[in-house]
């Protein structure tokens, strides 16, 4: 048998050999190791040993696709760069050695080259010339790619050329660096980075009900679908005799179910409680689609035999005849002993659940748990499926919730190599009370380690079908949850009559990735708008950037200030509009209001940003320093705010806070579509002080806030010259 190769024993020059390991100087995750380590010589390679991260699927590298005169000479190239620090360095690339992920994107990447090359007639790495590397190049640059595409191309064949030094003669392009060492996307008159996140938000119409609907799943329903789960749980190992599943599920039966001849006095016990509750026997529709009794629930209930009602033995006869003679009625259905409690508008959600219908329920409530989770903290998917039981904390003397977790993205050592086990936050996520809510439900749904696992059933052990070590629900499958999701609640809708289902998004499949983006446009342009429960995005915002607050590597304040940019330029673009179609602005600071709104659309208009971080520095500019408000708009001024003023951590920028508006504050300007809004309240107040029974107190309050308004009213329409 081949003794394991110890790295420390092989040479730092040697070549691998057909036993050597694939990730020999990689460290692996402890949860690996149900499957033999891949080998140089295999025609596949799994990279799922040196990954931690709990969401990613397995991962392998299929040297089938590369053509076959190739296929050795690949092979070493990608040994080396998994097992070995680049030898030369590479421009725009941190780190000097590849993350396994990176390699695995990036190897049909390489593969592409490859085929290339195959299509013109080479049979080796060693035979290509520069000017196939001229060719490849202009090929490239005339494919109908996005400009990204066509650079990656270009990077992986750059990236080769780096491991020069490390590979076999036969596999070595020209010594010189492919086109003299410029950078791909220069070569393709581009810039990798571009100013806009092209990360699609989703649509308000859809993004409101689905929000929605989660919150109903992690606040209403969740212990009606807990409570089923345990249910559904307690009886799934029933009737089994694989004692190692009974086991996982922490059974307390016996370690075998109940022998035939046993089940005399056991089966008239049953039935003797469903005559005296009033019960009925549990039911299904048989294959000649009439209603007969559930065996298979009959043998979980009994924790007998599965084959104990086989009516072609004796006993299972009997056992049938003692059923169907019982007298009792037949339900429609397997149901569950478990109350249903939640509303939707007063009526119960949902009817007795099934047994099947349990776990079912269960992935559901995940999902939404998922959903509240991903876009009310702005957490990168990641980060969220990698979440650990025990996350969520509450801090009795701030008042603030907190969930703490590992996150992956940016995680460098000191050569700027990725960390594959990422690290624990440093700072917190802060959260509002409805995602700690979310935690807490998954916490009752299941008692694995983290809070979005593969499987919620422990019969169904995690990586039982699968080599992977990771325990989360993956990227992939997410999406594919979420649109169940959204498929189950659009059913419900159309059965119950409601008009609050979830239309599909203009952009397409709800991808968690998108949530992020997504919540910063919402925090940016209906900072009080109620969502879902009185949620207000405001206080979501204040909450969210308290816990990034000092740290900008979330990526979080970035797409915040992106959308605050596009906001700005779109809000100062409409006001110009109305300032030319003869809006009138009164106030104290109706001035500074027009002065801004003219300046700003002259200094910012049509600007492209090349940086999104660019779009932080931009929106402290005082141009656009202008809130619109209830009623009024701020026109920001610090030095003379009346209400408390807000500074990011880490900014000099300073923000005023809008629910402490006072009405004597300098800042403040009226436009017309202020005025009308004040015009209505001004009504609704006439209507109430005409009540001569209102009580006093309330009557003289409501007079004073009537004449502070019309004052405001007069004022407006006099400077404009009409009544």
């Amino acid at each position: 048998m081949t003794q394991p190769i110890d790295p420390a024993d092989f040479p730092d020059t040697a070549l691998p050999g057909p036993d050597t390991p694939v990730l020999l100087r990689r460290r692996l995750n402890p949860q690996a190791g149900r499957t033999a380590p891949s080998l140089f010589r295999d025609e596949r390679w799994d990279l799922t040993p040196g990954l931690f991260e709990g969401h990613i699927p397995t991962t392998t590298l299929n040297f089938t696709a590369v053509p076959e005169p190739f296929r050795t000479q690949v092979r070493h190239y990608v040994w080396q760069m998994i097992n070995h620090d680049m030898p030369r360095p590479m421009r725009h690339t941190p780190g000097d050695r590849p993350a396994l992920r990176t390699i695995s994107v990036g190897f049909s990447k390489l593969n592409a080259f490859i085929l290339w090359l195959a299509t013109r007639g080479l049979t080796s790495l060693g035979q290509v010339t520069h000017d196939d590397l001229e060719a490849y190049l202009d090929a490239v640059d005339e494919m109908e790619k996005p400009v990204g595409a066509k650079g990656d191309l270009l990077l992986e064949v750059r990236r080769l050329w780096t491991y020069q030094e490390r590979v076999p003669e036969e596999a070595r392009l020209p010594d010189e660096a492919p086109w003299n060492g410029d950078y791909p996307f220069e070569l393709l008159g581009a810039s990798r980075k571009t100013g806009e996140n092209r990360t699609p938000r989703i649509h308000p119409d859809t993004m409101e009900p689905l929000l929605l609907w989660a919150l109903r799943f992690v606040g209403d329903f969740a212990d009606d679908i807990i409570a089923a789960h345990r249910a559904y749980l307690a009886l799934s190992h029933q009737g089994s005799n694989d004692r190692a599943r009974r086991a996982r599920h922490g059974s307390t039966a016996p370690t075998a179910p109940n022998q035939p001849h046993q089940l005399v006095p056991l089966l008239a016990t049953y039935l003797d409680d469903l005559r005296r509750t009033g019960k009925a026997l549990p039911g299904r529709t048989g294959a000649d689609g009439k209603l007969e009794p559930c065996w298979p629930h009959l043998v979980r209930i009994l924790d007998t035999s599965e084959s104990a009602f086989r009516e072609r033995r004796q006993r299972g006869a009997l056992f049938r005849a003692m059923v169907t003679g019982s007298g009792i009625p037949l339900d429609d259905a397997a149901y569950l002993d478990t109350p249903v409690t939640g509303q939707v508008h007063g009526r119960p959600w949902h009817g007795r659940i099934t047994y099947e219908q349990a776990p079912k329920l269960a992935r559901l409530l995940r999902t939404a748990a998922t959903i509240t989770v991903a876009y009310l903290s702005g957490m990168r998917p990641g980060e969220v499926l990698n979440l650990e039981r025990g996350c969520s904390a509450y801090d009795e003397a701030t008042g603030v919730w907190t969930l703490t977790g590992r996150h992956f993205k940016g995680v460098k050592d000191s050569n700027g190599n990725k960390i594959p086990e990422g690290e624990e936050r440093r700072d917190p996520w802060t959260v509002i009370d409805v995602v700690a809510r979310a935690v807490d439900a998954v916490e009752r749904l299941h008692d694995h380690r983290l809070l979005f696992p593969v499987h919620l059933d422990p019969a169904n052990p995690i990586g039982a079908l699968s080599s992977r070590p990771g325990e989360a629900r993956t990227s992939r499958e997410a999406p594919r949850d979420i649109a169940a999701f959204i498929t189950w609640v659009n059913d419900f809708c159309r059965t119950a009559g409601l008009s609050e289902a979830i239309p599909p998004d203009p952009h397409g499949a709800i991808v968690p990735a998108r949530f992020r983006r997504t919540l910063a446009w919402h925090i940016v342009r209906r900072p009080r708008g109620l969502v879902a429960a009185a949620i207000q995005y405001a206080h979501v915002y204040t909450q969210v950037t308290l816990g990034y607050s000092g740290t900008y590597a979330s990526g979080f304040p970035d797409e915040h200030a992106f959308e605050e940019w596009l906001a700005r330029l779109d809000q100062l673009a409409e006001d110009e509009r109305l300032l030319d179609a003869g809006e009138h602005v009164s106030g104290p600071a109706a001035d500074r209001y027009r002065h801004r709104v003219r300046e700003g659309n002259a200094k910012f208009a049509g600007r492209v940003l090349t940086n999104p971080k660019q779009a932080r520095d931009l929106v402290a500019n005082p141009l656009l320093q202008i809130y619109p408000g209830r009623a009024m708009t701020c026109v920001h001024d610090a030095a003379k705010a009346l209400c408390r003023v807000f500074t990011t951590q880490g900014s000099t920028r300073q923000t005023p806070d809008q629910d402490d508006c006072r009405p004597t504050c300098q800042n403040i300007a009226y436009t017309d579509r202020d005025i009308a809004e004040r015009e209505t309240r001004a009504r609704e107040l006439r209507f109430l002080t005409a009540d001569v029974l209102a009580p006093s107190p309330r009557h003289q309050r409501e007079r004073a806030e009537l004449q502070a308004l019309q004052s405001i009213i007069d004022t407006h329409h006099r400077g404009r010259g009409t009544r």
